[in-house]
């Protein structure tokens, strides 16, 4: 009777533990990084060590358009305290950021007054995707945990090393209590 118990609380432990996924230990930097603005220049992750970093795939024309209004009042917010937003444009879902560079600059300032740094448009899914999002979406190559970005406005979480903390779901506002708290050192 007792080893038939031991038997069933292990295979319980075995199958709720699945539904927990452990994070790892980060093993790499977003400060390795360059990618180029909206403006074709170079922006180099490194310029941004001692600062929390919150990356979010960005588009124009989605039903989550809006939070760039929340995006911009928390870097607004934040950015005098060691906090900054990047925006990447991505045209993945949808189509929904079919436009130039030069139309989402003018897009996101003048409807949402974006003065954080945006990113040139890229693919932040599959084959073609940017280089710093495999490094966002792969526990390979983050240390910390595997994702993948399934839509617009999703948010990744980065420390003032440069290590993934964690992700949140496009759905998610951007002042939401989780990452505000993170932001305000609050949790991690």
């Amino acid at each position: 009777m007792k080893s038939a118990l031991f038997a069933a609380l292990i295979s319980c432990s075995f199958v709720f533990s699945s539904f927990f996924k452990k994070k790892g230990t980060p093993t790499s930097s977003i400060h390795t990084f360059r990618v180029n603005t909206l403006e074709g220049q170079e922006f180099d992750f490194s310029a941004l060590k001692g600062k929390k970093i919150l990356v979010v795939n960005t588009a124009s024309k989605c039903g989550f358009t809006p939070q760039f209004e929340q995006l911009q009042a928390l870097y607004e917010k934040y950015k005098d305290k060691n906090f900054v937003v990047v925006g990447f444009p991505c045209n993945q879902f949808a189509s929904q950021d079919p436009g130039t560079s030069e139309e989402i600059k003018t897009f996101c300032t003048r409807n949402y007054g974006v003065n954080f740094p945006m990113m040139e448009k890229v693919d932040v899914k599959g084959d073609n995707a940017a280089p710093v999002y495999k490094w966002l979406t792969s526990k390979t190559l983050n240390g910390v945990e595997s994702s993948s970005v399934k839509w617009n406005f999703q948010k990744y979480l980065i420390d003032e090393n440069g290590f993934l903390v964690g992700h949140v779901a496009s759905y998610k506002k951007p002042d939401c209590k989780r990452i505000v708290d993170w932001i305000e050192g609050k949790r991690q």
